[in-house]
């Protein structure tokens, strides 16, 4: 009777019974099912899945100090077809503990050896420098008995208690223990800073607070003042306001006085005084004309006197003139010249003598 066999997914199925094609001592079949011929045919399946294998080692290092490394290999059978026939040829029977075991060994070996050729400085330091080394060089290995190795991680390091990797991770401790402190003290003085600050803008705020309930509260009482002193400032606006319009009052009625005294008094008075002035000017005034007066009457007077007697002076001379021995040289032009030369002479004194008397007359007025 036939049968039809389906691996799980983590699964190889292994026909063995019947020729292969791909020249394996089995058939091989993964992620799909077959028909396998009851008796003349076996199935047996082989885990794909992911394995775990811890190694605990004591390792020498180039420094002859000893060393326990504990580390941690995931591994599995890899997924082609040349792996699987290796892997079920080796581990088919008790495929985890026969593949942990190997495994194991076959990395303790490379371990050991990687670790010899490395001071405990570098191991220290390099920890994953030594883990990529004992993964390659465990490849090879693992390849051939069919295994492929996902993961090679080292757990730990220690030298038993000799204090070396301590000494050497002195230093650096004191080294992160002063970087503490010092972030510590940082920290704290941040904190103190921090706490200074808010305490200064506390005391900030606190007078910005008081200053301002001052300004409320002064801005209050003036607001009080003003509304007590509103009733008193009014009255004595209102008594000042009366005073000033009786001052107006008073200062109208006494210009309106001077007015009045101006009116009554002074302006009578300059009357006077001016009817006086005008009075006296006058009288000078005709003292004055009188007196020109009389000085012109006796001016004319002397004059008319002179004229009447202009005749006598006019004869005088020509009485001086007969007595006189004359030679007339151009006949009665010469006697005509004669004769106005006579009356000339007449009019010439005559000048004379009023001009003295003006002269006289103007002495006398001074």
């Amino acid at each position: 009777m036939l049968g039809y066999h389906v691996p799980d997914p983590d699964e190889a199925m292994l026909v063995s019974g019947g020729k292969s094609r791909d020249n394996t001592p089995f058939k091989v079949v993964i992620g799909r099912g077959a028909w396998v011929i009851p008796l003349f045919r076996k199935v047996r399946y082989l885990s794909l899945a992911m394995f775990e294998s811890e190694i605990k080692e004591r390792c020498v290092t180039k420094q002859a100090i000893q060393l326990d490394v504990r580390a941690v290999i995931a591994f599995k059978v890899a997924n082609d077809t040349s792996s699987i026939v290796n892997a079920a040829q080796r581990f088919l029977s008790e495929q985890e503990r026969e593949m942990s075991v190997l495994t194991g060994r076959i990395f303790s070996g490379h371990l050991r050896s990687i670790v010899g050729s490395m001071t405990v400085e570098e191991i220290i330091r390099e920890r994953q420098k030594l883990a990529d080394e004992v993964l390659v060089a465990s490849k090879v290995e693992m390849s051939n008995i069919g295994l492929w190795v996902d993961s090679f991680q080292i757990q730990s390091i220690d030298d038993g208690n000799l204090g070396y990797i301590a000494a050497l991770a002195a230093p650096h401790n004191a080294a992160v223990q002063r970087d503490a402190q010092i972030a510590q003290s940082q920290a704290a003085q941040a904190a103190a800073q921090a706490e200074q600050e808010s305490q200064r803008r506390q005391a900030e705020y606190q007078r910005e607070t008081a200053i301002l309930r001052a300004q409320y509260q002064r801005d209050i009482d003036k607001a009080n003042a003003e509304a007590a002193q509103a009733g008193p400032l009014a009255e004595a606006m209102a008594l000042q306001e009366v005073l000033t319009a009786q001052a107006e009052q008073a200062r109208k009625e006494a210009e309106l006085r001077e007015q009045q005294l101006q009116a009554e008094v002074v302006k009578p008075a300059q009357a006077e005084a001016d009817r006086v002035r005008i009075l006296a000017e006058a009288e000078a005034d005709r003292t004055r004309i009188q007196a020109e007066a009389a000085a012109s009457n006796n001016r004319i007077a002397l004059d008319q006197l002179l004229i009447e007697q202009l005749p006598e002076i006019v004869r005088q001379a020509s009485n001086g003139l007969a007595n006189a021995n004359l030679t007339v040289l151009n006949g009665p032009d010469g006697v005509s010249e004669l004769v106005n030369g006579m009356v000339g002479q007449g009019l010439t004194v005559f000048n004379s003598l009023q001009k003295a008397l003006s002269s006289d007359d103007g002495e006398k007025a001074r």
